[in-house]
This record gives structure tokens, C-alpha cells and sequence, in this order.
């Protein structure tokens, strides 16, 4: 499908209607970002995807503020995080926070969405967010899963993101790729996809499909962040040459802060 026809296809996402206020308010914090533009060149661009573990380190600690000094750490110009708590009656909206320490542009994409709790995806932003689309992959009874699709206006330069938190079964996998993949034939803009993949096998099909489709990428250990020995964390970039380098940002707070350590990719125009 195109592009402009996934905004707008009805069975992306099986929970539109619901929540007004959210959609709002979310739609307030893709307006009001402050941080100001480096220059009229995006590029090359830094991007990083992050799983922050709810805000909760290896120490057992809900420390939402370690996790906004880790981004400014890596300094990049696109996150997609993933585990962050979106707000509810029974706990902090994380990503509220962070948009304020950081400036950026801000969207959301919950996977669970009560109004006890809200949590799910995130992209942040230096540049605009033009549009945004939650896509429901969710399969079966298990727990709900989704994808973050974001158009992203780098000084009219024009830049498609994916964040994702695919889940823990292959079968669950596989049929989740297989719905990602869908969206991605538009050739409009470059797309890039970046997430928490949670396959622990180097060869396992899911990952044979998604490099298939964007080609292989470098994919150093990010998990668990005190000893990392699985690459579950992965950016994928089409087109493929675009993408200059992806290494791990290993420093003594984001071994605490979360049980992932983030992975940051540089991009070029």
C-alpha cells in the first residue's frame, strides 16, 4: 500500500475512535517541541532505538529521569523507545517527561490502553512529525503488541520511521513481520525500522525476512545491558546504503538504566 493509503486504511488499527483526548494530546505534542534545529542539513542523520524497561534499571529503580540523561547522551536526532509508560490514573506518562527534557517532538503509540495505564511505543523527534499511525499487531491472547509509523519532515527532507516491540513467540514473530513488511511498499521515502525484534536466534525466519527485504545490517549485542549477549534490538534502513554506521552506546549509566542498551545508527542523505 501506498503511503498516504495506510494513513487512512481502516484495518490498521481496530481501536480508532476511541480515546479523542489522547489523539489531542498527542497531536499537542507534535506541535509544540522548542528544541531548536542544528542547521538546514539534516544529515547525516543519528537515530537510536531504545527499550527503557518502563523507566525501571537493573537496580530495581523507577528512575525516569536516568533514562532522559541516557538520550541526551546519545544526542540523536530520532528515537523510537519502546516499554514507555504513556500515563493512566495508576502511573507517570514517562513520555511526557521526556518530551520536556529533550525539546523534541513527541508521538505515541500505546499497545495497552486503559485508563488505568497506557503503554506502548514512542518516536522522538528533533524535526517535525508531519503524520503519525499506530498499526495493530497484536496475535492471539497474547499480550498486545504494535508498531509506531511516523513521516517525519527533516528540513524537507522527507523521512518515514517504524518503531516496533515485535513479541516473544517465533509463530507470533513471523506473523508480525509478515504484517510489517505490508506497509512497507512504498518507495515515496526512505523508511527506516527500528525496535526491540526479541529474536534470540542469529537465523531464525523473522530476521531472514527482514533482511531479505531491507538487506543485512549490523546488529552488535544490546541485551541484557550489564553483559550483553543477544542483538534484540535492530535498525534497518531501505535504501540500504544509506545507512553508514550502527554500534551500541555503552556508558555506566545505560548499563543501569534500563535492561536494554540503546543502539544508535547514522544515517546518511
Amino acid at each position: 500500500m501506498r503511503i498516504d493509503t495506510l494513513r487512512t486504511s481502516g484495518s490498521v488499527h481496530p481501536r480508532q475512535g476511541q480515546h479523542e483526548a489522547t489523539r489531542q494530546a498527542d497531536a499537542e505534542l507534535v506541535r509544540t517541541a522548542d528544541v531548536p534545529l542544528r542547521d538546514l542539513n539534516p544529515w547525516p542523520l543519528t537515530v537510536a532505538t531504545y527499550n527503557v524497561h518502563g523507566a525501571v534499571g537493573t537496580d530495581g529503580v523507577f528512575s525516569p529521569q536516568r533514562i532522559a540523561q541516557v538520550l541526551r547522551e546519545i544526542d540523536a536526532d530520532v528515537l523510537a523507545l519502546q516499554e514507555v509508560p504513556l500515563g493512566g490514573t495508576e502511573q507517570v506518562d514517562v513520555l511526557a517527561l521526556l518530551r520536556e527534557e529533550t525539546g523534541f517532538f513527541a508521538v505515541e503509540g500505546a499497545t495497552i490502553d486503559t485508563p488505568q495505564r497506557r503503554y506502548g511505543n514512542a518516536v522522538l523527534s528533533r524535526y517535525p512529525i508531519l503524520a503519525k499511525q499506530s498499526l495493530d499487531l497484536s496475535f492471539g491472547s497474547r499480550e498486545p503488541r504494535g508498531a509506531l509509523d511516523a513521516d517525519i519532515d527533516c528540513h524537507g527532507h522527507m523521512l518515514r520511521v517504524v518503531a516496533t516491540h515485535l513479541g516473544l513467540k517465533p509463530a507470533e514473530r513471523r506473523d508480525q513481520i509478515k504484517r510489517l513488511l505490508q506497509a512497507f511498499d512504498t518507495d515515496q521515502a526512505p523508511v527506516i525500522l527500528m525496535g526491540d525484534v526479541n529474536e534470540w536466534f542469529m537465523w531464525g525466519r523473522t530476521l531472514r525476512w527482514l533482511v531479505s527485504h531491507f538487506e543485512a545490517a549490523p546488529a552488535p549485542r544490546t541485551f541484557p545491558s550489564r553483559w550483553p549477549l543477544f542483538a534484540l534490538d535492530r535498525i534497518w534502513i531501505s535504501p540500504r546504503q544509506r545507512l553508514l554506521q550502527v554500534n551500541v552506546h555503552r556508558t555506566p549509566l545505560a548499563r543501569v538504566a534500563s535492561d536494554h542498551l540503546p543502539l544508535v545508527a547514522h544515517i546518511d542523505g
